[in-house]
């Protein structure tokens, strides 16, 4: 159990003393940390009845973000499997979006930068909508569509789309980026690891987000906490070409010690804010 969730359930002092909001997003974090996990291991973790954690996992299952098991919940497809985008979109949104504010001040006006594919990057694109002087290059749909009405300049790479990210991939979209030469490249993944660095399930996004950070001087990698101290398959970018990683106030202190001991500047944003929508 990562120390944030400890943490918040040793300040509980009782069970079922957290808001259903915060009891999923712990229920998650042990999910990605673990793959699966045990009925009796989640109650305990929160400190909430078995009755209530049953609850939350057919929540969770019904928006797609876990799959009941038997004395259980594990991610679904496993942790060797790519979740849908709709799924992504619904894990740590109020911190991505942080993550996207302090991201966006490592841009500068008359910047020509690459934006990677994924939820955390859309979201990065949406804090760069009022800027002028600047071109982006991208193989995502969604951020092209973010920066479509703005003053922004997009450019778009070829590919053939990846329809459960909205991404272009291949050979098309490696040669386009392997042109390139920028200052800085955003890029997202499904893991980080201090040993490893940046990961992804697919082969083919693999590919692509390598050539990304082969043509950047600075690779920004923009990842959550419940990321970190994943690995998945395809390693994309080693930490030693990682020059910053912009998370959140709940990523683990350890392995962000970790990370910045082999010289990657981390950017903590705020931890999450709390909304009267959340706590329903």
């Amino acid at each position: 159990m990562s120390p944030q969730i400890g943490e918040r359930c040793e300040s509980a002092r009782g069970r079922s003393t957290m808001f259903a909001a915060q009891r999923r997003q712990a229920i998650l974090e042990l999910l990605h940390a673990r793959g699966a996990v045990s009925l009796r291991d989640l109650s305990e973790a929160v400190q909430s009845s078995e009755v209530t954690i049953r609850r939350d996992i057919q929540a969770l299952e019904r928006d797609g973000l876990v799959d009941r098991r038997r004395g259980g919940a594990a991610l679904p497809g496993g942790l060797s499997h790519e979740q849908s985008y709709r799924q992504k979109t619904r894990v740590a949104a109020a911190e991505k979006a942080d993550i996207a504010v302090l991201a966006s001040t490592l841009v500068e006006e008359g910047d020509a930068i690459v934006i990677g594919a994924g939820t955390t990057t859309e979201e990065f694109a949406r804090g760069l909508v009022r800027m002028k002087d600047l071109t982006v290059v991208t193989n995502s749909l969604l951020v092209a569509q973010v920066l479509a009405w703005t003053a922004v300049e997009v450019v778009m790479t070829g590919g053939s789309l990846r329809g459960t990210t909205y991404a272009l991939v291949g050979g098309s979209a490696e040669t386009a980026f392997a042109q390139l030469r920028v200052r800085r490249a955003f890029l997202s993944g499904n893991g980080l690891t201090a040993e490893r660095g940046l990961s992804t399930p697919n082969m083919h996004v693999a590919g692509v987000d390598k050539t990304i950070a082969a043509a950047a001087q600075e690779v920004v990698v923009l990842a959550d906490h419940t990321k970190l101290g994943i690995d998945t398959m395809f390693q994309t970018v080693p930490t030693s070409r990682i020059s910053h990683l912009v998370t959140d106030g709940a990523a683990d202190r350890v392995l962000l010690e970790a990370v910045g001991a082999v010289g990657v500047t981390v950017h903590v944003a705020p931890p999450r804010r709390t909304s009267a929508k959340d706590r329903a």
